[in-house]
């Protein structure tokens, strides 16, 4: 297959009409505005970039422009996730009232083990942080399932302090590597979000996401989702139960269709493209999940409630929460 690793001439290729970005965050907006000078479409891994201001004025370039820009959401194409989206059209839940989003898993401190993260992640300077990687995937989740956020308050923490590299030599760890949210949305819905690179796993997946509603309450991970409808919701109470809360909840019938995300979302940015027609994960979508970031990272400095102020927005750029591919 044609391949190089000569930036400049593949942007010079008139036939090479979209640019996908996967680079290191803290070289992003430099990549990406060379390719939107060479009048090429772009999409981009997260973080657009480390600021939200930087990834608001790559929206406004490339919308200058008039080209395509997006954002990779693999989360929001999973299975667990749709069928949650899928309960919300349907009004399963009636009046929703909470959620609550685990996230994580275990990376190796690089010692005894060889981490499965790139060492990067963990230095501060080199665009690294598990708010900054995951707040952008979040703020998209929440604005597909409930509506926007109006309010955040975070604890970051680096609870692994000291890490190894890719050649096993030591380094201080200057990134977060978990984080603890409470975050209210519109209509009064309450979110918890704990992420974690620390915390061992003992659910049925490294996501876990449970929203609760008057009528009704579901669980999903990536693939799964289970439900419990108010007409067979057990009266519990604080004693013991020989009975297992579990043992209440029904399966949800697998999607008839459940395509690779990754493969699902290129090809939803690729359609976008050549159809003229809107692709609703973009560059402004970006600007807001960073600036939720932004917000997350000062609360847990100023240790106090952050009002979000997503300014990057509008009618047209504003995407609808029953989305599909």
């Amino acid at each position: 297959s044609k391949h190089t690793t000569d930036l400049k001439t593949a942007l010079e290729d008139s036939q090479n009409q979209i640019y996908f970005d996967a680079s290191v965050p803290l070289e992003r907006p430099k990549m990406i505005l060379q390719a939107l000078e060479a009048g090429k479409h772009i999409y981009a891994e997260k973080p657009l970039a480390m600021q939200a201001q930087i990834a608001l004025e790559l929206a406004l370039a490339a919308q200058s422009k008039n080209l395509k820009h997006g954002l990779v959401q693999n989360m929001l194409f999973q299975a667990g996730p749709r069928k949650l989206e899928q309960l919300v059209k349907s009004g399963f839940f009636g009046r929703i009232l909470s959620a609550r989003i685990d996230f994580g898993y275990w990376v190796f401190e690089g010692d005894w083990q060889s981490a499965q993260r790139p060492s990067w992640n963990y230095r501060l300077e080199d665009g690294g942080g598990v708010v900054t990687d995951m707040f952008p995937h979040w703020n998209g989740l929440l604005e597909m399932l409930f509506g926007r956020v109006q309010a955040v308050s975070t604890l970051a923490q680096t609870h692994i302090p000291q890490r190894f590299d890719e050649h096993q030599q030591p380094y201080t760890a200057t990134a977060d590597d978990t984080s603890y949210s409470l975050l209210e949305l519109e209509g009064g819905i309450v979110v918890q979000i704990s992420a974690s690179w620390a915390a061992r796993v003992y659910r049925d997946d490294v996501l876990n996401i449970q929203i609760d509603g008057t009528h009704g309450s579901a669980v999903a991970g990536y693939q799964s989702c289970k439900v419990q409808h108010r007409v067979n919701t057990p009266r519990s109470s604080a004693v013991f139960s020989s009975s297992p809360p579990q043992d209440s909840w029904q399966d949800l019938p697998a999607l008839l269709e459940n395509p690779d995300p990754f493969k699902s979302q290129w090809e939803h940015f690729v359609r976008a493209v050549v159809t003229g027609t809107p692709f609703p994960w973009d560059f402004f979508a970006a600007a807001r999940g960073m600036q939720l970031a932004e917000n997350a990272l000062q609360s847990s400095l100023e240790r106090r409630w952050i009002t979000t102020n997503l300014e990057h927005d509008s009618s047209k750029n504003s995407p609808p929460r029953s989305s599909k591919t």
